[in-house]
């Protein structure tokens, strides 16, 4: 099984909006470009909204079936380690394995050494093709890089090896994890990576590194545009190298996770995939639970009213909602709106405030990620959510297309 060159994920928190989500990609697909769409969804979320991965599998097939959509699609179980990944083993064809959390673990001075012995033909300068200064390489750094990776790697084996046993070997994507952590992965580091996940017989088929920079939810890249750059281009040209000279899928690809309204890297991205001619998977195209809001608020009436509601609970527990992802928002309470002023709305202020076009004298971004979080808030409402999507379908719907096609395809891909 093989993810194509260019695939995109698409989380949905209540399953409703597989169809309009996949409008989006056929739509792009109209202009010659392929694109995989991956159906992805992580454990926390299940748990909060209720769900299980079959209802992922479900949404999937049947959007697939309803449009008569004939390319390639899989369901992703998103960010799942030993502990987690059995629920997902019968419904998923793609599984992210996540291990940030081993990245820095112990390893034995045994497997240390020897290692670091398989990587002796290295040491010294190491030209990588299209990096313009060699790869400093001493056995001092690699000791460094097997103490820090080598847990993790060996994790990412064990995961895979289960995975083999439980649905055949070639039967499922997969992709390593390594962004949900403080600091970044060096082009370095991600080179020995590869040659560790290699050694250790683990088909990787697109990596998640973490880059410098911060990648908060629903919001637009915060960082150095030009560094991003660099290390972003430097990964594909020592990925590219691995391909060759590990072994390793000739498929292989960056994934970039939190991808999702990252609006000023996409074009940084499809300079450098179009100058190399390689892939790209990015884990989540479009925030649809906030499009869901948006086209309540945009419905008006019972909608508009349900949306108001989503923000009151959510500025009253914002402390409880935010924690689960302090890593990956930055929100400041002084610039959030009452709730008394957000009842005063109407369907347009609502919608502009929370809607991503930054240059929108309305848009708050800080209103923005408190909703992002906040989707435990409406799966606690159950029918009285969803029911409304269901009314409001086709408004909602076509917020959810509009934003993944337009914000995100377009750019991403200059289409």
């Amino acid at each position: 099984m093989k993810l194509g060159k260019f695939s995109i994920g698409i989380g949905d928190r209540f399953s409703h909006q597989g169809k309009a989500q996949l409008r989006a990609i056929m739509k792009a697909s109209e202009s010659g470009l392929e694109i995989n769409p991956v159906w992805n969804k992580s454990n926390r979320e299940h748990m909060y909204v209720h769900s299980e991965p079959i209802d992922t599998r479900k949404e999937a097939d049947e959007a697939v079936k309803a449009l008569g959509y004939a390319g390639p699609y899989f369901v992703d179980a998103d960010h799942i380690n030993l502990d987690t990944v059995d629920r997902y083993v019968a419904v998923s064809d793609f599984f992210t394995l996540d291990v940030a959390s081993y990245i820095g673990k112990p390893s034995t001075q045994e497997d240390v050494d020897k290692f670091i012995t398989s990587c002796e033909k290295y040491l010294g300068q190491l030209q990588i093709p299209g990096i313009e200064k060699p790869l400093e390489i001493t056995k001092e750094l690699l000791e460094e890089i097997s103490n820090n990776f080598l847990a993790a790697t060996q994790q990412a084996s064990e995961i895979y090896s289960y995975l083999a046993k439980e649905k055949g070997v070639g039967n499922f994507i997969t992709e390593v994890s390594m962004d949900e952590v403080e600091n970044p992965q060096t082009p370095i580091e991600m080179l020995f990576i590869l040659k560790m996940l290699a050694d250790k017989g683990v088909p990787v088929q697109t990596i998640a590194p973490k880059f410098t920079g911060r990648f908060n939810k629903g919001v637009d890249y915060v960082g150095d545009l030009e560094q991003f750059a660099k290390e972003f281009e430097e990964d594909v040209l020592v990925i590219d190298f691995a391909v060759k000279e590990f072994g390793l899928p000739e498929e292989l690809k960056l994934s970039v996770h939190s991808g999702s309204d990252k609006f000023s890297i996409y074009p940084i991205m499809a300079e450098i995939i179009n100058r190399y001619d390689k892939g790209l998977h990015l884990k989540t195209a479009g925030t649809t639970w906030l499009e869901e809001v948006i086209g309540l608020a945009k419905a008006g009436d019972d909608g508009l009213a349900l949306a108001k509601k989503i923000y009151a609970n959510s500025l009253n527990r914002k402390n409880e909602l935010c924690a689960p992802y302090a890593d990956v928002i930055d929100i400041d309470g002084t610039k959030l709106p009452s709730i008394d002023e957000v009842n005063s709305w109407d369907s347009e202020k609502y919608q502009n405030t929370l809607r991503h076009i930054p240059e929108h004298p309305d848009y708050n971004p800080n209103f923005r990620q408190l909703i992002h979080v906040a989707y435990a808030v409406a799966a606690e409402m159950g029918s009285e959510y969803t029911d409304l999507l269901k009314k409001y379908e086709d408004i909602v719907g076509g917020c959810v297309e509009e934003n993944i096609y337009e914000r995100h395809l377009k750019r991403l891909f200059g289409i």
